[in-house]
C-alpha cells in the first residue's frame, strides 16, 4: 500500500489518500491521471488493469485501488 500511496502523492501531492473516498467521483484524478496510475501501477506490481477494470468504483480511494491490485495479483 506504501508503494501505491507514493506513486498517488507523484500525480497529486495536496491529496490526503488516506482519507479521500472520491478521487474520481470529485474530479481529483481525471482521465490523464488515471492512465498515467495505470502505467504505474503495471510497471510496480506487474499486473494488467485491463478496460474492464477502468470503472470509477476501483479508482475512487487508495484503498478500492489496492484492492483491484490485490485481486489483480491473485488472478495471475
Amino acid at each position: 500500500m506504501d508503494e501505491l500511496i507514493s506513486i498517488l502523492k507523484e500525480i497529486h501531492p495536496d491529496v490526503d489518500y488516506e482519507t479521500a473516498t472520491n478521487l474520481v467521483d470529485g474530479k481529483i484524478l481525471d482521465s490523464f491521471d488515471i492512465i498515467s496510475l495505470v502505467s504505474e501501477i503495471a510497471e510496480q506490481f506487474d499486473v494488467v488493469v485491463s478496460a474492464e477494470h477502468m470503472i470509477p468504483e476501483n479508482f475512487n480511494s487508495a484503498q478500492a485501488i489496492w484492492n483491484l491490485i490485490q485481486k489483480l495479483e491473485d488472478d495471475e
